[in-house]
């Protein structure tokens, strides 16, 4: 469904999609993406782990996350993971569109 929203963008491309926190990275690593959209809950491993590791690897690339769990403590251990901003599903799309479009501005 994300998928799909995305794609009906036509002023950004999505160029991966992957099953977990693992593919996540190796894909990132391949594609080099202008910006990465996390989930906080993804089998293998979690967006913390995946988030700490492409901040690793791929340090200039912006970190965004989108996940269910809308709580200060989850938003400040995905900060202290290397994410420059959490948004929360639970807001709709909007917010995201809007936070995805500073992050690449940023960039």
């Amino acid at each position: 469904m994300l998928r799909t929203v995305l794609d009906g963008r036509s002023d950004w491309k999505v160029c991966g999609e992957a099953r977990n926190g693992r593919e996540g990275i190796d894909q990132a690593l391949n594609l080099c993406p202008d910006l990465i959209l996390l989930d906080l809950s993804m089998p293998v491993m979690n967006g913390f782990q995946a988030a700490r590791e492409l901040q690793r690897l791929l340090p200039k690339v912006p970190i965004l996350m989108f996940t269910t769990f809308n709580d200060s403590d989850i938003e400040q251990e995905a900060l202290s993971s290397g994410v420059a901003a959490v948004k929360s599903k639970s807001e709709g799309i909007a917010p995201l569109f809007a936070s995805i479009q500073d992050l690449l501005k940023a960039a």
